[in-house]
């Protein structure tokens, strides 16, 4: 399975690449995914945030031999505290289990339980929070690449109740690019293209198109990444990855966004709050089709959110759980396809939870989700029931002005190792040039 993934890869590298379409296919070929991806397995658990200690917004991407932590958090809505742990696991840079032993990637204890728990205060819907820090004084990481942290209840690790992917790079080498509006068409308009140089510096490779792999990822969302790029030029220590259309991505648009921070104010895109017992009822202005619209820049946070409460202290035990309705006027449904609204706060995925509902009476596509107090980005999915891909664009239009993230992996594999090194990773913005 491996291999029929990587032989996809190579028939996909040009235009528009998102692995989101690899992992339709894949799946439909065998049956089942053997590569880890960002997964909730349990629907108690909710609002799951994974970044570098101290900055809700980054990207979980830490330095070997630093001091930088990452910090996980989630909440269990069943209010019942767990005996939960947690556990890593190192991976190629494709994402499937590298097969290290456990002593060879990390040290200290393999399996450790979630101690740092608090049940919610002062709310309607009652939950558990739990923290997890790591690496830590009992497990440090040994080996630079990618890892999946898995927590699971009562020691079962092979059940896990979520998996969230994050990187540990050597930066061994450096790397020097810019995100900007291609230069060819039919991308022009609504693409971006991504340029780079890898610099290996006084690092020895012995051939960089066998054994350097690259990954561009856009707004850490790895359904949205291109791969299997080769050098176009190696000068000296320098690797090109100036390609004409193999680095181009779809742009999209600047996110829409809810503020629920308060359940006492109606902030902007708030129609109306009511409370409906046992729960508070947030109702959001009718969304409008974006695709024939003009590009306006708003500043976002690319698909992400964070947790906050305005009248509390304690915003993760304090801020609660409320319905937000959403609502898409159309004067009759699509019958080749499905609406969703999709983002971070629904992990990205596409399921029964964040798909939309036509309601006739209304002639209006309808959404209720539970979400936690806080700040949020989403936008309007659509999803063809012939192609399973999801389109942003259909609904939400694609400009070359957008703001994207970009993050360009590099990972070293030479013949005589066993596991995928990251030497070196950067983050390009598409309007913030480096």
């Amino acid at each position: 399975m491996k291999q029929m993934l990587k032989l996809i890869l190579n028939l996909n590298r040009v235009g528009f690449f998102t692995t989101f379409i690899l992992l339709f296919l894949i799946k439909g070929i065998s049956g089942q995914e053997n590569f880890y991806a960002d997964k909730i397995y349990r629907e108690s658990i909710k609002s799951v945030q994974f970044h570098r200690t101290g900055w809700d917004l980054s990207y979980p991407i830490i330095e070997m031999n630093t001091l930088d932590r990452l910090s996980l958090s989630f909440d269990d809505l069943t209010n019942q505290i767990k005996n939960y742990s947690w556990t890593i696991e190192h991976c190629d840079a494709d994402w499937y289990p590298s097969g290290l032993a456990t002593d060879e990637y990390m040290s200290g204890f393999a399996q450790q339980p979630i101690q740092d728990y608090a049940l919610s205060f002062n709310t309607y819907v009652n939950y558990v929070h739990y923290k997890v820090a790591l690496p830590n004084e009992d497990a440090r990481i040994l080996l630079s690449g990618n890892y999946v942290i898995k927590v699971f209840e009562d020691y079962d690790v092979d059940n896990p109740v979520l998996v969230r992917r994050f990187s540990v790079s050597e930066s061994l080498a450096s790397i020097k690019g810019r995100a900007s509006r291609p230069v060819s068409d039919p991308y022009r308009d609504d693409g971006q293209q991504v340029n780079f140089s890898v610099l290996l510096g006084s690092l020895s490779v012995n051939d960089p198109y066998s054994e350097i792999k690259v990954t561009i990822q856009q707004n850490n969302r790895w359904n949205m990444s291109i791969r299997t790029l080769k050098p176009l030029f190696v000068r000296g220590d320098e690797l090109d990855y100036n390609h004409t259309s193999e680095n181009i991505f779809k742009a999209g648009n600047e996110y829409r966004y809810i503020d629920i921070k308060s359940m006492r104010y109606m902030a902007e895109m708030v129609q109306k709050i009511d409370y409906q017992p046992p729960r508070y009822h947030v109702f959001l202005y009718p969304d409008a089709t974006r695709y024939n619209a003009r590009y306006f820049y708003r500043e976002d946070l690319n698909g992400r959110f964070y947790i906050e409460v305005q009248e509390g202290v304690n915003r993760d035990t304090e801020s609660d759980y409320v319905h937000v309705h959403f609502s898409l006027p159309m004067d009759v449904p699509y019958v080749d396809g499905n609406l969703y609204v999709s983002g971070a706060l629904n992990n990205w995925e596409f399921n029964d939870i964040n798909k939309m509902k036509y309601n006739f009476g209304t002639k209006t596509y309808e959404l209720n989700l539970l979400m936690k107090q806080g700040y949020y980005n989403y936008e309007y999915v659509f999803i063809r029931d012939d192609s399973k891909f999801p389109d942003a664009a259909f609904l939400e239009g694609s400009f070359y002005e957008a703001e994207n993230d970009y993050v360009v992996y590099v990972y070293l594999s030479t013949n005589t190792s066993r596991y995928d090194r990251l030497i070196a990773y950067q983050i390009l913005n598409s309007i913030r040039q480096n």
